[in-house]
């Protein structure tokens, strides 16, 4: 079931981002550390109302942050459609104890019925340069890579940008 985020789930949720954290540089994916995602970023996603988590078995396994929000960070990217009814994924994640079982899938056709049934034209996103897992899963649900960004205080390396068209 995927559910509204709340208060009280950011604590299981930073258990969730801290193990993908572990997960992915046990992979040699430096995306996520101790200063990101943190608490403060979730707080505010719940308080905006963006922040949904997924329960199995009344246990909370994964999350994600639908945003109407353009990041500053997103200004200079060429979109293929106009600044205006977009949407933005943030902070996607899943229990390494539970990935490879369709949940990421799960969440990502959450948030795409939710854009459609709002009438936005389109989801945009970020995932980082290093992660090609990530870079798959959305390159085939459809998602078109456009440019890159930065985010200093997590890598050096750039997170490159994509957009899904309505």
């Amino acid at each position: 079931m995927i559910r509204k985020g709340r208060y009280q789930d950011i604590p299981s949720i930073m258990e969730i981002t801290k193990a993908c954290a572990i997960h992915m540089i046990s992979q040699g994916i430096f995306q996520w550390n101790e200063r990101y995602p943190n608490p403060e970023a979730f707080h505010q996603d719940a308080k905006r109302n963006e922040l949904y988590i997924l329960e199995v078995d009344n246990r909370i396994i994964g999350c994600i942050v639908i945003s109407k929000v353009m990041d500053e960070a997103y200004r200079p990217i060429q979109w293929l459609t106009p600044n205006a009814d977009n949407l933005y994924v943030h902070r996607l994640a899943v229990h390494p104890n539970f990935q490879g079982q369709g949940y990421a899938q799960q969440l990502m056709n959450f948030a795409e019925r939710f854009a459609i049934e709002k009438s936005y034209s389109s989801i945009r996103l970020d995932t980082f340069s290093q992660n090609h897992r990530n870079q798959k899963f959305y390159e085939l649900r459809g998602y078109k890579r456009l440019g890159n960004i930065y985010f200093p205080k997590q890598s050096e390396h750039p997170f490159y940008c994509y957009e899904l068209i309505f």
